[in-house]
């Protein structure tokens, strides 16, 4: 590195006498009686010294002139007598009006230099240009006033122009530039130049080239209106109510002869009219022969001096200051498809590429009945100020101030100084959006007049080279979606209205399933847990329907009807989702800790065969005693009830993955770009529209929903069908097992699982269990239902407030380990104890179910249809519990498995809310997957912990 290492030297580092050699990139020093050149990259000989000999100025020899030729020609070659003095840099000077000539007609140098005097009079009308060194005719203003090539008093010189003095002059101007975001108030050397002199020749002449240069300097000023000012606005609209005799162009009473159009008028409520009085006059679709419409805007551009340039057409990126690839930029304009850019862009590359501003008037081009004609597109200056007042800031059209014309940069105004050196402050457009807004109710893709809204930025030049500005440019598309908004907030408030209903339906029928009947604190908490529940389900509902409508209608349409909401549009969706996946999230976690918290009891019908002899402790005798039951049928119940558990209707793997493979191989996430496009597939030259929140959403969702009831049917027409039920497989192994389950799920209400064997025991060897199950394939044997002849095997039960008072007494033996008993006894005598409490409670239960006790005796009945429809019952068990015969297996209510679809519904709305937090459909696919897992480990957990506190079975055993 130290060999290739060489130092760093900039010209503006050499100094007076050294200069910048290219070749070595350093410093070099110049000869004797030299200077550095201007440019800085040769050397010149210093005043009163020639060029002898010169080598592309790096090799310089000079030598001094003599005393009575002190002077150095225009070339710096040959010594000179100057009669009337010396510049700074040595040559020969002359006054005003004369002209240097220090050769002859045929070349030859002359011993002194002439001052020759341009003739003004009548006869020629000559001057000295601005170099001195020709007599030109002079200016025609100065030649009207005076007959001469003098502008003298009382007649008035400003700009290089004469104006004669009188009366109806516009008045003095005020060279001035606000740069109201610096708080900076500029005099510009270009308004001290032009700013009179414009407004004169303008009144005076109608000369259309000044007229132009001062309604350019209006716009420099951001088209700023201030009663008591007379800045470039304030003479611009001087003149323009002077010359309301003059007449109007292509009859816009805007649009004098001989000015430029700079405002639409001032009137309160003109620019509503302005943009939604008159329709564009042509229609515009998305699919069809007329698919793929571009917006023909062009523009026509103007230099500062007023001079017109030419016809523009904005495709090419005329107005995007971001660099970008053509068919990019060329984009914008493409109809329906939603535009934006943006970059940071550094202030010496724009002071390098817009060192003079152009000015814009906008145009939306289309074919009329006699030919193509021209729309004029309003422009939104934001920065305008009314009598020192923003007034296009608000959302109130009715209070706008519509201009016409524009800029992207404007280095020259800010120039407080020569007009040669850099400026001290810019103005940038930093912010340009197109808007272009539907007609509302129509049918055939009418639009109003586009709008393109400016900000600009000023800018105060410090160091431009680390300087940077962000600009942007965009084109929406945006309609009225106050009716969309209104249907929304009608479709909340009825389907609200609803939820509450649903929602006192479902707290009275969990106060009668909790046996009470008091209204309390608890009522109201669990009132609100059911709302939040159905209220989720109607944010869902409403984001779902909301999301696959836009999705279709903006997607498919032909002739253009709806257009997107903007992303300002979409607050109140994104928050009716959050809304959904809070109360959604809540529900969830009040189903996981109802599930947790259940009480259950496995039923093991099976009796001892025979007797056994058995040593009694302490006694050393042998007595004999009834042969143990074995445990391990019930070990293997509670074991395939905790695999159950958080079996669910779907695979939630193959769920996110399919989703995930949809939308990202497939190309289902391009359908929600922010384009009239319904391809699955993009180009990569292509440019990209900006995503929209609904539609992602909505292709998210829509995918979710289908794929999710896809697999809903598989499972239930298949394969639980013909390859593996584990809620139906579960119930046959508890009648094999000859064990059944008692649980609760509230108070006075939960299900029943009738296992008892048909075969009157379970625990025997293979050979009788295989010819058990044989007789009962051949109908050699009894049904299994609870009542005689029926396969009913499981219910829905609602028992009375006897039969939990009797159920807790003995539960509370089985639950005394954990309270203060566990300080007096040993574990030994708590485990006796327990297991007295098991053997009483499975002989309760078994009793309970074969109606030994008449006090606490049930029925058995069919729940009437209301019933099931509304999910309570109308009989209070109080006599006699009751027994509801249950076609279906409700009792995976209490599983994951019977409630998918708030299962479902809450992944949705998890990976809904990761997407549009983060944009990434991955993403929210992989935490989506995190979450599920982490919760079913919860369940797992937990349920287990649960399983075996409320049955006995020792959770060494449960795996």
């Amino acid at each position: 590195a130290r060999g290739f290492s060489v130092p760093l030297q900039r010209p503006a580092d050499c100094g007076a006498h050294r200069y910048f050699d290219s070749a070595r990139l350093a410093c070099a020093p110049c000869g004797a009686h030299q200077r550095r050149s201007a440019g800085g990259s040769s050397c010149e000989c210093e005043p009163g010294y020639k060029m002898v000999s010169s080598n592309g100025g790096f090799s310089v020899t000079c030598e001094k002139c003599p005393e009575n030729m002190s002077g150095v020609t225009q070339d710096g070659w040959n010594c000179i007598t100057c009669p009337k003095g010396l510049t700074s840099k040595g040559n020969c000077q002359c006054p005003n009006n004369e002209i240097l000539v220090e050769r002859s007609i045929d070349g030859i140098l002359l011993n002194e230099a002439l001052c020759i005097h341009c003739n003004g009079s009548e006869q020629s009308f000559s001057a000295s240009d601005a170099s001195g060194s020709r007599c030109v005719r002079c200016e025609t203003t100065f030649i009207q006033v005076s007959k001469s090539c003098d502008c003298n008093s009382p007649n008035i010189l400003t700009g290089g122009l004469c104006f004669l003095t009188r009366e109806g002059l516009p008045p003095k101007g005020v060279a001035t530039v606000r740069f109201a975001q610096l708080g900076i108030t500029l005099t510009s050397a270009w308004f001290l130049k032009n700013l009179q002199s414009s407004a004169f020749a303008c009144w005076l002449y109608s000369n259309v080239t000044a007229c132009q240069a001062l309604g350019n300097m209006c716009v420099m000023n951001m088209n700023s209106l201030s009663s008591s000012s007379t800045d470039a606005c304030g003479l611009f609209q001087y003149i323009f109510v002077s010359t309301a005799r003059v007449g109007i162009v292509h009859s816009i009473p805007y649009w004098r002869h001989n000015l430029p159009w700079l405002y639409y008028g001032d009137q309160p409520g003109l620019a509503s009219q302005v943009l939604e009085k008159n329709h564009f006059p042509t229609t515009f679709s998305f699919k069809g022969t007329d698919k793929d419409v571009k917006l023909q805007f062009i523009a026509a551009s103007f230099d500062a001096a007023g001079n017109f340039l030419k016809w523009q057409s904005l495709e090419g990126g005329i107005l995007q200051l971001c660099p970008d690839t053509q068919t990019k930029l060329n984009a914008a304009y493409a109809f329906g498809t939603t535009y934006q850019q943006s970059c940071k862009i550094s202030v010496s590359k724009i002071l390098l590429d817009f060192t003079n501003p152009v000015f814009y008037d906008l145009f939306l081009e289309y074919n009329g009945d006699n030919g193509q004609h021209l729309w004029a597109v309003p422009v939104l200056n934001l920065n305008l100020q009314y009598n020192e007042k923003f007034v296009n800031q608000g959302s109130n059209m009715n209070n706008w101030l519509l201009t016409r014309r524009f800029f992207l940069v404007d280095a020259l105004s800010g120039k407080d100084n020569d007009l040669g050196k850099p400026p001290r402050v810019i103005r940038i457009a930093s912010k340009i959006t197109i808007s272009i807004r539907l007609v509302s109710h129509t049918q055939r893709g009418t639009i109003y007049p586009p709008l393109v809204t400016v900000a600009y930025t000023d800018v105060l030049i410090q160091n431009p080279e680390t300087q940077t500005v962000m600009v942007s440019f965009a084109v929406s598309y945006e309609m009225n979606q106050s009716e969309a908004q209104i249907q929304t907030d009608i479709a909340l408030g009825v389907l609200g209205g609803l939820a509450v209903l649903w929602s006192l339906l479902k707290t009275a029928g969990w106060k009668r399933r909790t046996g009470s009947s008091i209204i309390d604190l608890q009522t109201v908490f669990k009132f609100l847990l059911f709302y939040a529940g159905d209220l989720a389900d109607v944010f869902f509902i409403i984001t779902v329907g909301t999301g696959i409508y836009w999705l279709v209608f903006f997607k498919a349409q032909q002739f253009v009807s709806v257009l997107l909401p903007l992303p300002s549009q979409e607050e109140d969706f994104v928050t009716y989702i959050a809304c959904a996946f809070s109360l959604k999230a809540l529900q969830f976690l009040h189903l996981l800790v109802s599930q947790l918290t259940i009480d259950i009891f496995f039923i093991d019908w099976e009796r001892p065969k025979g007797k056994v002899l058995k040593a009694v402790e302490g006694e050393g005798v042998v007595k004999s005693a009834a042969a143990p039951v074995s445990i391990w049928r019930t070990y293997f119940i509670a074991n395939e009830w905790n695999e159950i558990q958080t079996v669910r209707k779907i695979n939630p793997l193959f769920q996110v993955l399919a989703v995930l493979f949809f939308l990202e191989v497939v190309g289902f996430s391009n359908l929600a770009l922010m384009d009239a496009s319904s391809s699955l597939t993009r180009s990569s030259e292509s440019y990209v529209a900006p995503w929209s929140r609904i539609l992602r959403f909505g292709v998210s969702a829509a995918l979710w929903v289908a794929i999710g009831i896809l697999q809903v049917i598989f499972f239930a027409v298949f394969y639980e069908r013909f390859v593996e039920d584990k809620i139906s497989q579960f119930v046959d192994l508890c009648c094999v097992s000859n064990i059944s389950v008692f649980l609760l799920s509230h108070n006075c209400f939960g299900h029943y699982i009738h296992g008892r064997s048909v075969h009157g025991h379970a625990d025997t060897n293979m050979e009788e269990m295989n010819m058990n199950l044989k007789r009962e394939a051949e109908n050699l044997c009894s049904q299994r239902g609870l009542l005689p002849n029926t396969d009913g095997q499981t219910f829905q039960i609602s028992i009375s407030r006897k039969m939990r008072l009797h159920y807790n007494w003995i539960h509370e033996t089985l639950t005394r380990k954990r309270g203060p008993a566990r300080l007096l006894d040993s574990s030994a005598n708590t485990f006796e104890q327990s297991t007295r409490a098991y053997n009483a409670m499975n002989k309760f239960l078994s009793s309970f179910i074969d109606h030994v006790h008449k006090e606490m005796d049930y029925i058995v009945k069919d729940k009437l249809l209301l019933e099931r429809l509304l999910g309570m019952e109308f009989m209070e068990p109080i006599d006699k519990s009751i027994f509801y015969n249950d076609e279906g297996h409700s009792f995976s209510d209490v599983l994951y498995y019977g409630n998918e679809t708030t299962l479902l519904i809450f992944d949705i709305l998890f990976f809904s809310v990761v997407d549009l937090a983060s944009q990434s459909f991955v993403l929210a696919a992989i935490l989506t997957y995190l979450q599920q897992e982490i919760f079913r480990f919860i369940r797992n957990t937990l349920g287990q912990k649960n399983l075996a506190s409320k049955t006995l079975v020792d959770q060494r055993f449960l795996i």
